[in-house]
């Protein structure tokens, strides 16, 4: 019943929250403007609720529409990774940064932008920046990975190896580009994680990648449960481990990337979010899975609503205000882990 509850108010806030993330802004518009503007574009304007400004159809459908949407599904999508990551390495701490995902994508977009590549057409940022994220975790993986098995801690301590080489190997390319100051601002505005000038490009860039990953994260609900009760019970009941493993991995590594790709680095959501969710709902991943996702995108879209109308007109990075909303909390995580090992 509680589980049923929770998920019908994250269907009801994420819209809501949409609506009132497309009608605020430098310039508001009323959110009765906006539904026109949506009714009369989604169904190929065959309906008219009224009239529309040409400069409101505009601002609503070409400006704040896609950006909206890219931060619903960033959102979506680090929560799902982060909710796989939990139960893959049976921690509430464990986020999809662990696997050198995030890491690698801001690699591959910092070689895009210091080459000049990113200049030459919109794609090749986020297809740079997706290529390094999968790249980085099958890269731990593979280094993780001895005849067939791939102990947790081993790729526990792979991930902050790789993690610490390549924010390494990133640092050492922004501080050659230093003296190209313009470079090296776009280089830390893309670390900081944002979601200025999205456009439907970067809608239809990451859609395909996360939808796929949604559909394969709830195909495996059920392994996700029994491997939270240890590899040897889910063994027990016939699961195979290491494949549903590389499978875990490969679609956190999925969502993490599509996300990376079209948003810069933006932390803390695939770590507080589904602890929160689990907390108010419980583990059982069927519900788990989805709430997370909505609850995700629901808290970026205002996070990003934030980022646009606390300093206006100039944009907070929209990482910042994730890192201080997740800082706190854990350190809250870290704290209540060490009076339960200090009770035991």
């Amino acid at each position: 019943m509680k589980q049923s509850i929770f998920l019908a108010l994250m269907l009801l806030f994420l819209p809501i929250s949409v609506l009132v993330g497309v009608s605020l802004g430098s310039t508001p518009i009323p959110i009765a403007v906006v539904f026109k503007v949506l009714v009369y574009k989604f169904s190929l304007g065959t309906v008219n609720l009224g009239q529309i400004s040409e400069a409101d159809l505009a601002i609503v459908w070409l400006i704040r529409v896609p950006r909206v949407l890219v931060a619903a599904m960033v959102g979506g999508a680090l929560a799902v990774a982060g909710v796989q990551m939990q139960s893959l390495f049976q921690n509430h701490l464990a986020s999809p940064d662990i696997i050198g995902t995030s890491t690698g994508g801001a690699l591959g977009a910092v070689l895009a932008i210091s080459s000049g590549l990113a200049l030459r057409s919109i794609y090749y940022l986020p297809l740079c920046s997706f290529v390094g994220a999968v790249g980085a975790a099958f890269l731990v993986y593979a280094m993780a990975t001895s005849r067939g098995r791939t102990p947790v801690s081993t790729l526990l301590l792979s991930g902050v190896a790789l993690n610490a080489l390549l924010s390494a190997v990133t640092s050492f390319i922004v501080s050659l580009k230093w003296v190209r100051w313009e470079v090296a601002q776009e280089v830390l505005f893309w670390m900081l994680g944002g979601l200025e000038n999205r456009t439907w490009t970067h809608v239809k860039l990451c859609l395909p990648a996360l939808s796929i990953g949604f559909v394969v994260a709830a195909f495996y609900h059920r392994e996700l449960d029994l491997m939270l009760l240890g590899e040897e019970t889910a063994v027990a009941v016939g699961v195979d481990v290491e494949a549903v493993r590389r499978v875990i991995l490969t679609v956190a590594a999925l969502l993490t990337a599509a996300a990376v790709a079209v948003s810069g680095v933006i932390g803390f959501v695939g770590l507080v979010i589904p602890h929160i969710v689990r907390m108010v709902i419980g583990p059982r991943h069927n519900y788990l899975l989805v709430t997370s996702a909505l609850a995700g995108a629901w808290f970026l879209v205002l996070t990003d609503l934030l980022a646009r109308t606390l300093n206006r007109p100039e944009e907070i990075r929209i990482g910042i205000l994730t890192a201080f909303f997740g800082s706190p909390f854990f350190i809250y995580l870290l704290l209540r882990r060490r009076r339960e090992i200090s009770y035991f």
